[in-house]
């Protein structure tokens, strides 16, 4: 559902702005993808959010994610290892 969105939302923005504002805003999106957190820590991607103006809103992730329950807790030092290529 969010790449069509985003899909239509480049679209209408091309249509109205130009090439270059969806190209910009491509790359603010790939450039914030790769900022993210340790492995063992979970990353809540807020600059993600507030680009593609979900910041505001609650959703069903919001609510039921439990972070304890997540994959990503673990061995802080073997996930590190495994990341850098130690192992």
């Amino acid at each position: 559902f969010q790449l069509n969105q985003d899909k239509t939302n480049f679209a209408t923005l091309r249509n109205i702005q130009g090439l270059h504002a969806p190209l910009k805003l491509q790359m603010e999106f790939r450039a914030v993808k790769q900022v993210q957190r340790l492995p063992f820590l979970h990353s809540s991607n807020i600059a993600l959010d507030t680009l593609r103006g979900n910041d505001e809103c609650i959703g069903f992730e919001d609510i039921l994610n439990d972070p304890s329950q997540s994959e990503v807790m673990g061995e802080p030092h073997m996930m590190m290892e495994y990341k850098l290529g130690l192992l």
